[in-house]
């Protein structure tokens, strides 16, 4: 599917005190931080509830990906504001933006009560029990901190995607230099996390009832690079551990580098059953010129490295993004991008138009494309990538494919899944007739298509009606 635009996952918190807490669902990133945090305030005795109207204190996670993201974000921040007109006591905002633009949002926003960096999430609760105490108008409280935050445990946390699947990070940071990329600048530098402390908290998720293990992080193939001599353990090695876990039944690979795979790696891929065959790996364009100016790998590289997974790991299925009117790109620049796309026939793909980041030398280049050019080269090139994931699905009517179940469909009737091909909240999804408890994993017959999505029937697996109905009305809780 095309890129989505997150959408906001509303979670509501009370005990003695209230919280009301908006993440952004499609950033996994985002995602895990928002569990942890939630996980620390639910340790401090907080309680969900439903209504936001019950809340003493908005948290808006925020987004700073792209700009359609950033002006989400401020959009949820002003909501989260007018609420302290009637209910809220106090206004808190943490998430990419906070991290970047911490004295930005504190002098442009005095409404809000605080501005909390990553670094300082463990001691959200206090600065909320501070809020609800204090007494009077005062500027917002801003606690950021550095960007190379240490590790530390992310188990203990309330899921907000769904209870069998978990995105799990392994690394943080990024030490490349794209040019169109702020990432770094508040993310901070590559580091992985510890072969132990992802196997703890593996192990702790999957005793939650987690069967699907989403690894992330900004470069997730690079993971354990920076170990050196003392620790020669790398992705492979990590792959082979995990899938050890009896309970696991798929592993998937997000955020991959077009570097870093080594042949440990690519066999690894292709030989554990449990990993699925799927990797989500940004390439941004393939024309030269443009590569060399955005501090990407050269065509030559890419192509080599496509064509030796797509050989190597059969029925790969491969996830990617491109950039449409980078400064300096020319229609010829495009016009090998659309020859390639077409060529190569990602099954899965997103396409944006560039978007200048304030600090980043491409924002600076003088040839900026005009933002009609922009927009009419990025929505040819969702047109060709939508074109081919409708063949893709085509391609999967009447075959049989593993599915997991997701949720109860529409209007409490039927199912929604995955196949192994799909992420969770990010890629596309399976309609089923059957209403099947999340987390069932069954081997469905494709019968049809709907869009990019696909129609399947589950066959002999059912529940009774009783069952149907206590998985509906546990869903609508």
């Amino acid at each position: 599917m095309s890129a989505r635009v997150p959408l906001a996952l509303l979670l509501f918190f009370a005990g003695s005190s209230h919280a009301y807490v908006q993440t952004f669902s499609r950033c996994p990133k985002n995602t895990v931080d928002a569990e942890v945090m939630l996980g620390d305030l639910k340790k401090r005795g907080f309680d969900i509830v439903r209504r936001p109207r019950d809340a003493d204190v908005v948290i808006v996670n925020t987004c700073a990906f792209i700009e359609e993201a950033k002006t989400e974000s401020v959009q949820a921040v002003l909501e989260a504001v007018d609420l302290k007109k009637s209910s809220a006591k106090g206004v808190v905002i943490t998430g990419c933006m906070a991290q970047r633009y911490a004295q930005e949002l504190a002098d442009e926003l005095p409404e809000v009560d605080a501005v909390v960096g990553f670094e300082k999430y463990a001691d959200i609760g206090n600065q909320i029990e501070s809020i609800i105490t204090k007494s009077g108008f005062a500027m917002p409280e801003v606690a950021v901190g550095s960007t190379d935050v240490p590790f530390r445990p992310e188990w203990e946390r309330v899921r907000i995607t769904q209870q069998h699947a978990a995105f799990l990070r392994v690394a943080e940071g990024c030490d490349h230099k794209c040019t169109f990329c702020a990432i770094p600048s508040w993310r901070g530098r590559f580091r992985s996390k510890s072969f132990d402390a992802i196997m703890e908290e593996a192990r702790e998720l999957v005793a939650t009832g987690v069967t699907e293990l989403n690894l992330i992080a900004e470069d997730t193939n690079q993971w354990g690079q920076d170990f050196g001599a003392a620790d020669k353990r790398r992705l492979a090695d990590l792959l082979h551990s995990l899938a050890g876990i009896e309970e696991v039944r798929r592993i998937s690979l997000l955020y991959c580098y077009p570097s870093y795979f080594s042949d440990e790696l690519i066999d690894a891929i292709a030989s554990i059953d449990k990993v699925c065959k799927y990797i989500d790996m940004p390439l941004q364009h393939i024309s030269d010129p443009v590569l060399k100016a955005m501090n990407r790998p050269p065509r030559e590289h890419t192509v080599s490295l496509l064509k030796k997974l797509r050989e190597r790991i059969p029925g790969l299925v491969l996830r990617t993004t491109f950039i449409s009117g980078f400064p300096g790109e020319t229609d010829k620049d495009h016009r090998e991008l659309v020859d390639f796309v077409k060529a190569m026939k990602f099954e899965r793909a997103g396409v944006f138009a560039y978007s200048e980041e304030e600090g980043t030398p491409a924002a600076k280049m003088l040839d900026q494309v005009p933002a009609d050019v922009k927009e009419r080269r990025r929505d040819e090139l969702i047109s060709i990538v939508q074109k081919c994931q409708r063949k893709f699905a085509e391609s999967l009517v009447g075959k049989r494919v593993e599915v997991v179940i997701d949720k109860v469909g529409e209007g409490g009737f039927g199912s929604i899944g995955r196949t192994r091909a799909d992420a969770p909240d990010i890629d596309c999804v399976v309609h089923l007739a059957q209403t099947l408890r999340p987390g069932t994993y069954v081997d469905a017959h494709i019968v049809d298509t709907f869009d990019f999505d696909l129609v399947a029937d589950a066959g002999d697996v059912m529940v009774s009606p009783e069952e149907a109905d206590d998985i509906v009305k546990a869903a609508m809780q």
